[in-house]
């Protein structure tokens, strides 16, 4: 008898962390496959990348309206509560016996409340970091304390999500999923690149994405301006454009990133979702990565190029030498990405050891799942007093 595992993805990055575990168990007898998708996914805004996991296969089962077209904190929290609603009645249809989710965003939350309410196990993936710049921290931490099994990246994570209170026996440090693309995934090379694009990408060339940090005092505007005053320090360098989450603040920023582009055409790609497969592409040629998305602290250094870290985004988590954490500032993006882009440390980036695991967490999360059936009783796991 097989056992229905849901999967449910939001955005473009985040599907491109699950496809590996997603094909995983599309391809095992033991386990039907059920794939849910939401919000940015199904938003033209943001490049409806829904249409990427039908192409890759998948079949979807379940598409839940959620995302407000809206930049504010009330829309969020609007999408919020529409996303408990639709993820309820697509459950109560589908009666998974496990739900899958990745991360830390809003949609992940109200699938996560949903399926605890209807008595549906959760596996949380990603557990036990830190995004202290971000609303994210604290909806991972809730996940974390609706879930049953959870699968983390490093040990250090294991330890914290063991130190909230999660039993050790079903916590398990299996590296960060997304690795396995360099084991497994081919890449799209230059050519392919620029027939895929539309656009002649040539090195040197950089890859910059910022998302608004929700949860401190940057204004997005701003940063984003400081980030792109930094990129035209080096005109020499192309730069592939990435749109921001539908984070509070994120849209104002699309306009902006829009007339940067069409100010700069032939330099500058503006571009709502690479997909993995042209992302993998354009890190394996790209000088550096720069902005503040999770991507750059956890798959980047496995690429053996420099990321520059702008902001609070990303604060607390665990981070590769190759990573240069920078302020807000444009004189403090500027020196980081000229440190960034000089050749000793492009050469040392080479010798950065990643501590984000092997790529191969995908088989290991879907060999765990099928050796833990159930029943999932929670008990508050204490630590000893010291």
């Amino acid at each position: 008898m097989t056992r229905r595992i849901a999967v449910f993805t939001g955005t473009r990055a985040e599907y491109g962390l699950l496809y590996w575990l997603m094909r995983e168990l599309q391809s095992s007898a033991y386990f039907e496959l059920q794939v849910l998708i939401g919000a940015m996914h199904l938003s033209p805004e943001f490049g409806n990348t829904w249409t990427e996991i039908e192409h890759d296969g998948f079949s979807i089962d379940a598409r839940i309206e959620m995302l407000l077209s809206s930049d504010t904190r009330v829309g969020m929290a609007k999408s919020l509560g529409l996303g408990t609603i639709g993820f309820a009645d697509a459950l109560d249809r589908l009666r998974p016996e496990l739900l899958v989710v990745l991360g830390d965003r809003f949609e992940v939350l109200a699938a996560a409340q949903a399926a605890l309410i209807l008595g549906i196990p959760i596996a949380h993936l990603h557990g036990g970091e830190l995004t202290e710049g971000a609303c994210d921290d604290a909806f991972r931490h809730a996940v974390t304390k609706m879930s049953a099994l959870h699968f983390v990246a490093t040990e250090r994570y294991r330890q914290r999500v063991v130190q909230l209170g999660e039993d050790p026996s079903r916590v398990f440090n299996v590296g960060a999923l997304g690795l396995d693309h360099l084991r497994r995934s081919p890449r799209m090379s230059l050519d392919e690149l620029r027939t895929s694009l539309g656009f002649d990408l040539r090195p040197p060339f950089l890859i910059a994405t910022y998302h608004p940090a929700t949860q401190s005092d940057e204004d997005p505007v701003k940063t984003f301006d400081a980030m792109l005053d930094a990129l035209d320090a080096y005109p020499d360098h192309q730069v592939v454009l990435t749109y921001p989450n539908a984070d509070s603040g994120g849209r104002a920023l699309i306009p902006r990133l829009e007339s940067y582009a069409a100010s700069q055409q032939g330099r500058v790609l503006a571009i709502p979702s690479l997909g993995f497969r042209r992302y993998l592409g354009a890190l394996a040629h790209a000088s550096a990565v720069i902005g503040n998305s999770s991507s750059g602290i956890i798959e980047v250094p496995a690429f053996g190029i420099p990321t520059v870290n702008i902001g609070k985004r990303q604060g607390g988590r665990i981070a590769a030498d190759s990573v240069l954490h920078c302020g807000i500032d444009p004189a403090s993006i500027k020196e980081a990405l000229k440190t960034a882009l000089s050749p000793e440390f492009g050469r040392f980036c080479q010798t950065v050891n990643n501590p984000y695991g092997q790529g191969d967490a995908a088989a290991s999360i879907a060999r765990i799942i099928a050796s833990h059936p159930g029943p999932f009783d929670k008990h508050f796991h204490d630590l000893a007093v010291q």
